[in-house]
Formats: C-alpha cells, sequence, structure tokens
C-alpha cells in the first residue's frame, strides 16, 4: 500500500488528539508505515506507541501540547512543582520551564525547555490523568502543595496552600496532606493552621 494512500486510511484517528499504533494497525497501517510519517513530518511521536497528526491543532487544547512533549522524552518522567500548580490552577506564575520529576537516580539534566527535579520517592502522591487527550503522570494536588513549601519559595507555596482551600474545583483532602507532609518530612500544620482559622 503506498503511503499516501495510508493517510486517507488513518484520517479518523488524525483528527483525534493522539492515538496508538495498535489503533492504526486495525486500519491496517504497520508500525514500520507510521515511522516513515514520523521522519516525513506528517507524524508527531508523543511517546513509544503513541502518535499525534502534525497538523492537528486544538486551541483549548494548545497551552499543554509542549508540556506533554516534555513529560515523554524523560523515561518515567512525572510532571511536578510549578507546572504541576499551573495545570491545578493553584499559581499565578507562567511556568518558563517545564518541571519534571524524575528518579533520583537518573542522570538526566535541566534545560532550556526543562526543569528536572530529582525525588527519592517518584510513586507518593503519583497519578495518571489526561491533558489534550494523552495519559500523563502527574502528582496530585496533595503532592504538589507539600512539594512547594519543601522546593518552592514560600510566598508560591501558601498562594497554591490558600487557593486549594478555598476549594472548588482545586478542592484539596487534608488528611492526605497532612499524610504526606509527614512522610516527606515536613511540617505544614502552622501553614494549615494560619489559613484554616
Amino acid at each position: 500500500m503506498r503511503p499516501q494512500a495510508c493517510l486517507q486510511i488513518l484520517k479518523p484517528l488524525l483528527s483525534k488528539p493522539s492515538f496508538t499504533s495498535k489503533e492504526a494497525k486495525t486500519y491496517g497501517v504497520p508500525s514500520a508505515v507510521l515511522s516513515y510519517y514520523v521522519k516525513s513530518g506528517k507524524l508527531k511521536r508523543i511517546r513509544r506507541g503513541v502518535y499525534q497528526s502534525s497538523h492537528y491543532h486544538n486551541k483549548k487544547a494548545f497551552r499543554w501540547a509542549d508540556l506533554i512533549e516534555a513529560v515523554y522524552s524523560v523515561n518515567d518522567g512525572v510532571i511536578c512543582l510549578i507546572s504541576a500548580l499551573a495545570i491545578y490552577d493553584l499559581t499565578e506564575e507562567i511556568p518558563r520551564q517545564h518541571w519534571i520529576g524524575i528518579c533520583h537516580k537518573t542522570s538526566i539534566r535541566s534545560n532550556r525547555q526543562m526543569k528536572i527535579i530529582r525525588f527519592r520517592d517518584l510513586t507518593l502522591g503519583k497519578i495518571d490523568i489526561e491533558l489534550e487527550g494523552v495519559r500523563v503522570s502527574i502528582f496530585d494536588r496533595e503532592r504538589t502543595i507539600v512539594d512547594a513549601f519543601r522546593l518552592l519559595s514560600r510566598e508560591i507555596a501558601i498562594k497554591a496552600l490558600k487557593l486549594a482551600v478555598r476549594g472548588g474545583k482545586n478542592r484539596i483532602n487534608f488528611i492526605k496532606l497532612e499524610e504526606y507532609a509527614k512522610k516527606l518530612q515536613f511540617d505544614i500544620s502552622p501553614y494549615l493552621m494560619s489559613i484554616t482559622t
């Protein structure tokens, strides 16, 4: 089958935020053809086995496209700190870099696009969410707030906690927040007391 014909066959998948090589195979398009399209610039490889049309455009979703690419460029990367706060609407900061958490033994370094943060515990509070139709790993709100107190300025952390305490879609679980703080050896109780009283 000619490559141009395969593009026509893939049309239903190309309008989606992402699709898998398994889905392409159900249309009769093998992985080798997908690799050809990536090399020729017709597809973007988001991560192993997950692709997106180079022409895919969603104004609402476009905000996180670079962050998704960044987190998938790092093995077992987890969105954290400023980037996570931005996703949860718990900060007014505009991230200049994508903040990605990794295992402390990994040798990847920060660069102009990515701020790499090493964590001893990469599983505590790690969840998967859907961002622009793609599953990404991120620390939950509670872990993100505790990490903000541990690793960012008090001003950023206190603002995030205040926004989270106000409720709405950013509501946090106080029991989980205190559990995480204890496990990460940070006393968050004075801050909780001052904000909630």
